[in-house]
């Protein structure tokens, strides 16, 4: 992995830092600093999903100190999906030239952010990639490799996107990129929310890039994935194999 400091004047982009949200308040205050010491010209906004454990409110106090770091408060468990497209509308709306998403749980090191960024100045989507050389996932169990690696050699086969890591939720979309989704017909709030951004930049004919990152499983909490995600993405590949086989 290459940890050379990124050029400069990746610290002069605006940038969003969109963190979806749900019972992540054991890890959100260190997550947040961490962003801030990493990317401090970018802002951040939390989507909270309604958080029993108070998250949301915890993430308001902190930018009642901070005014780089905002909090949009959902009132219930909405998805990824829907949570991304209320951040990139609000991101596009305020006029930001790059969003970063990223999970809350530091499974994605903001140390990488930077890198992100600056890749983002000569391509349209940078992916943070476990499955490119340099990229890890040093302490998933085999059976978590097995699903995830599948997953995303189906995606990248039956879709034909020239991309090793379609679920991977850390990447920076330039507004270009989030101009050219069509955010109403995305359908799809699980991880599938992830390989449809995908497949829509490609479609687009944007410039995607994947740089290496090590993905650290979740050291607080419980984890997101579930056997509901995994069957949604899979209906959603296979919706997207019939449309592409009517014809025109």
């Amino acid at each position: 992995m290459n940890d050379e400091a990124p050029p400069p004047q990746a610290l002069l982009i605006k940038t969003l830092v969109i963190i979806p949200t749900y019972n992540e308040r054991d890890c959100i205050t260190q997550l947040l600093e961490a962003i801030r010491a990493a990317v401090p010209q970018a802002d951040v906004l939390v989507i909270d999903d309604g958080s029993p454990d108070g998250t949301g409110q915890l993430v308001s106090d902190i930018g009642v100190r901070d005014p780089k770091v905002g909090v949009m408060q959902r009132g219930a468990k909405l998805g990824l999906g829907t949570a991304y497209i209320a951040g990139f509308r609000h991101a596009l709306h305020e006029g930001y030239e790059c969003v970063v998403g990223m999970d809350a749980d530091f499974s994605h090191d903001p140390v990488r952010l930077p890198h992100l960024v600056a890749a983002s100045a000569e391509s349209d989507l940078v992916i943070g990639s476990r499955y490119v050389p340099g990229g890890s996932t040093p302490d998933w169990k085999i059976h978590r490799r097995f699903i995830s690696r599948f997953a995303n050699w189906l995606a990248r086969t039956a879709l034909r996107l020239p991309v090793r890591d379609c679920t991977t939720g850390y990447r920076c979309y330039r507004r270009e990129a989030l101009a050219a989704l069509d955010l109403d017909a995305i359908d799809v709030i699980g991880y599938s929310f992830l390989i449809e951004t995908t497949r829509q930049c490609y479609a687009a004919g944007l410039r995607i890039r994947e740089l290496p990152i090590c993905f650290i499983d979740r050291r607080v909490g419980q984890s997101k994935l579930s056997g509901t995600i995994i069957v949604e993405a899979l209906g959603y590949i296979l919706r997207q194999v019939r449309q592409s086989r009517r014809p025109a």
